[in-house]
């Protein structure tokens, strides 16, 4: 008798942001395989991935070289400690790593996730500032940029800006400071007033990804490297969404020739096949955790499976396809192609604003009663139509491999339209069985 997977879910599984009441609701997609662009739901309809599987898949689904890679390293060892111990893909990534990085990035210490990436960045930050001595011990406090994310853990969240994610945990959060995005003189402000007590400004570079893809203008990154170097701030960048080529360059850093004194790596890392994250720092900061045994200036921080061979494996496979497969220089023209078809969407009358940088699309469609959920009935419409998309709220989000073929980027902003007129076009009385879809061929 077949297993029904979507009733064992609806029975055991809590879901990741999502209102479990009403997920139990909808007709169920089960992603039973996947291929290139498109994943494969357990009935066998086919659908372009028009998020990456959440923002981390970079050369497709089933990509032969990582494939392969995975499959050897399970040949060798699947999992060892680092606590005390070494392998090889750990050191071998590290150094790709560090000769891929901005200048002065010297030093990579692995967790599992964009979360623990930017919490050891924080810890990092605050450990290294107190064991500088003086009166460098009073600097215990972060600035962030209004609407940030930078994860789901206590640090992460604390730095973080966005009400609807993090307003619950306020009693549990230290106290921050928040900038406002893209505005220099706010935030030189923040650090005159508060000089001598801030650790660390933490951004996300050139594009908030959660915050709805908000796209700060040019010449801001660079404008916050040059206050934190004058008021003796470290520079956390937080490129868990923006890194591996998503905004066109392998590290968006690269676009304003800005190099931080630490780095958040995770997503498209392992290219979306294996938790894996990596936070780099300079040689400075790494000095200052040196010390005898007895001076406990050691980093205190680490996770069962840091430096995971197989995600290591996965990692360098990733890398190599970079190069042997061209992926950003390939990029460019699909990133222009994009541009253009993105103003067709910016045309129309149910869509307010597109905002995009590279391959991260926000279509933000204008304020609606948060009942309505305008921006999840756009997904299930997509659906209907042969494509997995997902939203922040109203913006509607596009983030597609950057593999993914000219012909299944036109399909995908072609679906992406149709599902935003079919969307706000349906009378609230009509929507009882939204959830209800036939699935796409």
């Amino acid at each position: 008798m077949p297993v029904d997977h979507a009733q064992l879910d609806r029975d055991h599984l809590w879901h990741p942001f999502t209102q479990q009441q009403t997920w139990r609701e909808e007709e169920m997609l089960v992603i039973e395989r996947a291929k290139g662009s498109y994943l494969i739901a357990n009935d066998g309809n086919r659908y372009l991935d028009g998020v990456s599987s959440l923002w981390c898949n970079v050369h497709g689904h089933r990509h032969p070289g990582i494939d392969r890679a995975l499959s050897d390293q399970l040949d060798k060892v699947a999992h060892s400690t680092m606590l005390g111990l070494s392998h090889p893909g750990a050191a071998e990534l590290a150094a790709r790593l560090v000769d891929l990085a901005p200048p002065g990035l010297s030093r990579v210490f692995y967790s599992d996730s964009g979360s623990t990436a930017t919490e050891v960045a924080l810890k990092m930050a605050f450990q290294y500032q107190r064991q500088r001595g003086g009166q460098h011990v009073r600097r215990t406090s972060f600035v962030h940029l209004r609407d940030a994310y930078h994860g789901d853990t206590i640090g992460s969240v604390s730095v973080g800006g966005i009400d609807l994610f993090h307003t619950t945990f306020r009693p549990l959060l230290f106290e921050t400071h928040a900038a406002e995005p893209g505005d220099v003189e706010h935030l030189s402000r923040i650090l005159s007033t508060h000089e001598e007590e801030v650790a660390a400004v933490i951004v996300e570079p050139l594009v908030q990804g959660a915050a709805g893809m908000i796209v700060h203008p040019p010449g801001y990154l660079r404008a916050v490297r040059e206050l934190c170097d004058r008021f003796g701030v470290l520079l956390i960048c937080d490129e868990v969404a923006t890194g591996f080529g998503r905004t066109g360059t392998m590290f968006a850093c690269e676009q304003e020739d800005v190099a931080p004194d630490l780095l958040c790596l995770a997503k498209g890392l392992t290219g979306g096949y294996m938790p894996l994250a990596a936070t780099m720092a300079t040689e400075r900061i790494y000095e200052g955790f040196l010390g005898a045994p007895e001076e406990q200036r050691t980093f205190f921080h680490g996770h069962t499976y840091t430096g995971n061979p197989l995600a290591c494996a996965a990692a360098l496979a990733s890398l190599d396809a970079f190069e042997s497969d061209q992926s950003i220089a390939r990029l460019q023209p699909k990133i222009e192609l994009l541009a253009q078809l993105l103003e067709t969407v910016e045309g129309m009358p149910q869509v307010t604003e597109v905002r995009s940088r590279g391959f991260m699309v926000g279509i933000d469609l204008g304020e609606h009663d948060p009942a309505l959920r305008m921006g999840h009935r756009v997904t299930l419409e997509a659906r209907r139509r042969g494509a997995i998309i997902r939203p922040l709220g109203d913006v509607v989000v596009l983030m597609p491999p950057l593999s993914i073929s000219e012909s299944d980027l036109r399909r995908l902003v072609e679906i992406t339209m149709e599902s935003i007129a079919a969307a706000t076009a349906r009378a609230p009385s009509q929507d009882e069985d939204l959830g209800r879809m036939p699935q796409a061929a």
